[in-house]
């Protein structure tokens, strides 16, 4: 007879920041092969919103349909935002007391502890403002040695695994031999999964933003820590808030 599986110690739900299907089911492989055993992962994307975020007015777009996944979630022990400028966070620590990690977040956290300097190596040069922005706002800006764009569009990172391999490689060997970086982050979530082959190649730590926030949010889980409502991340004032739906109403949260 068989026995019963246990319980989960840890339930987390991850949330694409993207409306790309196939981009959610990569996220969720990486997740289901990093998390350990007794950890429900459920990996899941917005009802509505961009299927690329790649402009501030993507980002934007998209945070509503991120934080509708908090807001009707009561069993999740954590949440983890998928996309590399970790949009909406801040206000997703205000709806839940569960910690929130962000995949730029926890990535940059781990670089630093592995290496001195570390480049962050992205997708369209469009973006580079943002993901400077990303780091900044972690205060670890000092360590990082460059922000290195590439060809590669979001949806590329998915469509074509061996040319976004192929691009990965040749812009982050830039990275480590022209700007001194000794480990590189992934600065997208379509680019999970290729960390292992990428730091073969290179020879240096490389960090998958997926993985490493998965992690990140075992850790707090395991260690019983919630978010703080001491101040900043204390639940919205209420007030009318008009033409969005009741659930968004702070009143509701």
């Amino acid at each position: 007879m068989t026995s019963p599986s246990p319980s989960p110690t840890c339930r987390i739900k991850i949330i694409n920041g993207n409306t790309c299907h196939p981009m959610t089911v990569q996220i969720d492989a990486t997740a289901q092969a990093i998390k350990f055993p007794q950890t429900e992962i459920m990996t899941v994307q917005p009802e509505t919103g961009p299927e690329s975020l790649e402009s501030f007015y993507d980002e934007y777009l998209a945070i509503p349909g991120i934080l509708e996944q908090i807001i009707f979630d009561k069993n999740s022990d954590a949440f983890v935002i998928a996309c590399w400028g970790d949009p909406g966070i801040e206000a997703a620590r205000e709806i839940t007391t569960k910690p929130v990690v962000g995949i730029a977040e926890a990535s940059l956290y781990v670089a630093n502890m592995l290496a001195a300097k570390w480049s962050v190596v992205t997708t369209l040069h469009r973006v580079r403002d943002m993901v400077e922005k990303t780091v900044q706002k972690t205060g670890l800006m000092d360590r990082c040695a460059s922000v290195r764009t590439t060809r590669l569009s979001v949806l590329d990172t998915e469509s074509d695994r061996l040319n976004t391999l192929k691009e990965l490689t040749s812009i982050s060997q830039l990275a480590i031999y022209e700007d001194g970086a000794e480990a590189i982050c992934l600065g997208c979530a379509g680019m999970s999964g290729l960390a292992k082959a990428l730091e073969d190649s290179l020879g240096v730590p490389v960090i998958d933003s997926v993985a490493a926030a998965v992690k990140m949010a075992e850790s707090l889980v395991s260690l019983g820590k919630m978010t703080s409502k001491h101040l900043t991340y204390r639940a919205p004032e209420r007030k009318l808030i008009r033409g969005y739906a009741d659930h968004f109403q702070a009143e509701n949260l």
